[in-house]
């Protein structure tokens, strides 16, 4: 029976949990508890990075972004990776980019 239960999982490997997916109910909770924390992160630190490593997570979050944006009233973007989402305020198109080459 040992030898069974090693081929299924190997030596000192866990089966990767499975996750359920939010229902609609969940989803629109998670979105109205996230929006204030994400804000007020935004409005101390400039940005707010939070594990999203599924593509439920990144849209909830990209889902949170468009919400603080409207809370905020300021362009709100958001940059994921598969990993981490990164939310901050987009930048303003009138200031100069770190490639902007202007000579005097």
């Amino acid at each position: 029976m040992r030898s069974s239960m090693m081929a299924a999982h190997p030596l000192g490997t866990q089966p990767a949990p499975k996750r359920t997916p939010l229902t609609a109910d969940e989803r629109l909770r998670a979105e109205r508890n996230f929006a204030p924390v994400v804000a007020q992160e935004l409005a101390g630190k400039g940005r707010f990075r939070v594990s999203a490593d599924t593509p439920e997570m990144v849209d909830l979050f990209q889902s949170v972004a468009r919400m603080v944006g409207e809370m905020l009233q300021r362009p709100v973007v958001s940059y994921a990776n598969g990993r981490y989402i990164v939310i901050t305020f987009a930048q303003d198109e009138q200031a100069p980019s770190l490639t902007d080459q202007r000579t005097p």
